[in-house]
């Protein structure tokens, strides 16, 4: 009976932070569908009346491009950065979790300290570097720090998973044939699947709603992402279509919503770094 009070309290407090966290994203939604007027004169959640014009006008926003525009722009710049994530990252995974090399230890506490780095530390030299290679308005500066294994945190979760897939299987491998490339390429890759799929989702959400260094890097209203094609809505002496730049905020969160719905259970397998069971 004490356990079931408990579980039943465990559910209930579990539902009130469940509905508190998703609460301000269902207000969004239904924002959408109202006037200025009643979005800030009313507390009331449901609209008076369903209308998709925000949807409509807050699409044709932006100035010269719309948020069509935008959000081509972003997938042009996150899909190759999450691809050459996800190599890099496997790729510098595998050599620190099964092979030794001289330096190694080294090398790896290098790139974990990498993770103690402020982004504000460097900014500045990375600006100079992109700047004097000529990579400013292009996507370059996201692009190749990806494909060069740029993602300390990625890449050590990736050491975690595969030190977690036993070597015996690696030995096996061998005794068939393969050699490192292919035992990588048909057996680690194949049992990292939840630790690639958290991968892909981390660095799908970080490069999506990455806001700063698009910023910084990209001087081109034309070349603009989501994030910053966004920003555009808001007028600078204050009068802003709300309901319009809720709508295209819905848009732009809906990918980011749909990727993790698709792959939500590979990705807790992945965080948890658990390897193979049994």
């Amino acid at each position: 009976m004490i356990r079931r009070v408990r579980r039943i309290l465990m559910y209930a407090f579990l539902i009130l932070v469940g509905v508190i966290l998703i609460y301000p994203l269902v207000w969004m939604f239904f924002a959408t569908f109202k006037t200025n007027a009643e979005i800030f004169g009313s507390n009331r959640l449901l609209p008076s009346q369903i209308s998709f014009r925000a949807y409509v006008e807050g699409w044709k926003a932006g100035g010269a491009y719309n948020m069509g525009k935008f959000m081509a722009n972003t997938f042009v710049m996150v899909i190759p950065c999450v691809l050459f994530t996800v190599i890099s990252s496997a790729l510098v995974g595998y050599g620190f979790a099964r092979f030794e090399f001289p330096f190694k230890k080294l090398l790896f506490g290098m790139m974990i300290s990498t993770l103690m780095l402020p982004g504000t530390i460097t900014m500045i030299p990375k600006y100079l570097i992109f700047n004097k290679l000529g990579w400013l308005n292009t996507y370059l500066p996201f692009i190749v720090p990806a494909a060069l294994g740029g993602s300390a945190f990625l890449i050590y979760m990736m050491i975690q998973f595969i030190r977690g897939i036993p070597r015996e299987l690696d030995e096996s491998a061998k005794l068939d044939g393969c050699g490192s490339f292919r035992t990588f390429l048909y057996l680690i890759i194949p049992l990292s699947k939840p630790a690639i799929v958290s991968v892909i989702i981390f660095q799908s959400l970080w490069s999506w709603n990455d806001y700063f260094n698009p910023l910084i890097y990209i001087n081109s209203t034309k070349k603009y992402p989501i994030s910053l094609g966004l920003r555009l809505m808001l007028d600078s002496a204050g009068n802003n279509s709300w309901d319009q730049i809720m709508a295209m905020s819905v848009v732009a969160i809906l990918p980011c919503l749909l990727l993790f719905a698709v792959a939500q259970k590979s990705f807790v397998e992945g965080i948890s770094t658990a390897g193979l069971k049994g």
